[in-house]
C-alpha cells in the first residue's frame, strides 16, 4: 500500500522589522559627550575610549550607537530623540549653551573628522557655536584666522587619539582651554581679548597618545563678530 503524500506546507513569509533609523550628527555628539565624561570619571580607560569614539563617528544608525554606552549609567536612561516622547508639561529644550558634568555642551555642531586621514577647515568659512574635531590616527587643522564668526561664544570639542589637532585663531579673540592629555599633550595658549564683543573660543576635550595644540596667530585679526 503506497504512502499517502503529505500536503506541502505553505512557505512562511519573513516578517520585516522596522527600518533602521539613521543617526544624525547630534546623536553622535551626545554619545561622544557621554564617552568623554565616562573617561573623565574613570569608568572606561583610554584604550576603550579610543575604540568607542572611532565607532561613534563610523556609526550610520542609532542601533549602532546604543551599544557603545550600554554599560554606562547614562546608557541606561538614554532614549534616542526619534523614540522619545515629551513629558506632560515639559517644553522643548532651548537651543544654545547647556550645562554638562564636564565642560560645555552646545546644540548644533559642525563635525570635522579624520580617521586614518587628514581634514582641515581654513579660509572664509562660517563658524557656529560648536565644532567637534576628531582625529583618530590622522590629523585635523582648524584655521579660524579668516573665519566668519556667527556666534560670540564658540566651543571646540577636540578628541585626538593617536593623532593631532591644530587650532589657529586670530590675535584679538579670547582663547580658553579645558582639556586634558592621557599619555599625550593638550596645549591651549590662553589669551583674553580686551575688545568688547570679541569671540570667546573654548577648546575642551582629550588627547590620548596624541596632541591638541591651540594658539593665536599674531598679525591676523577679526574685524567684526559677523564679518560678512
Amino acid at each position: 500500500m503506497g504512502k499517502v503524500p503529505l500536503e506541502k506546507a505553505a512557505p512562511q513569509q519573513a516578517v520585516a522589522g522596522p527600518p533602521a533609523v539613521r543617526a544624525s550628527d547630534a546623536d553622535r555628539d551626545r554619545i561622544a559627550d557621554i564617552l568623554r565624561e565616562a573617561l573623565a570619571e574613570g569608568r572606561i580607560d583610554a584604550e576603550e575610549h579610543a575604540e568607542r569614539i572611532d565607532a561613534v563617528y563610523r556609526a550610520k544608525t542609532l542601533a549602532e550607537l546604543e551599544p557603545l554606552i550600554g554599560d554606562l549609567p547614562a546608557g541606561q536612561r538614554y532614549v534616542p530623540p526619534a523614540a522619545a516622547s515629551p513629558a506632560v508639561g515639559v517644553g522643548p529644550r532651548p537651543s544654545g549653551l547647556r550645562p554638562s558634568g564636564h565642560g560645555i555642551q552646545v546644540a548644533g555642531a559642525k563635525n570635522v573628522v579624520a580617521v586614518l586621514s587628514g581634514a582641515n577647515r581654513q579660509g572664509r568659512w562660517r563658524v557656529g557655536a560648536k565644532i567637534n574635531a576628531v582625529a583618530v590616527c590622522g590629523g585635523v587643522e582648524l584655521d579660524l584666522t579668516e573665519a566668519i564668526f556667527e556666534q560670540q561664544h564658540v566651543v571646540i570639542n577636540a578628541t585626538a587619539i593617536c593623532g593631532g589637532i591644530e587650532i589657529k585663531v586670530p590675535e584679538n579673540v579670547t582663547l580658553r582651554g579645558a582639556g586634558s592629555g592621557v599619555m599625550g599633550g593638550f596645549d591651549v595658549r590662553e589669551v583674553e581679548s580686551t575688545e568688547p564683543g570679541a569671540p570667546v573660543i573654548t577648546v575642551q576635550g582629550v588627547a590620548i597618545w596624541g596632541g591638541v595644540d591651540a594658539k593665536v596667530v599674531h598679525g591676523r585679526r577679526i574685524r567684526d563678530l559677523r564679518d560678512e
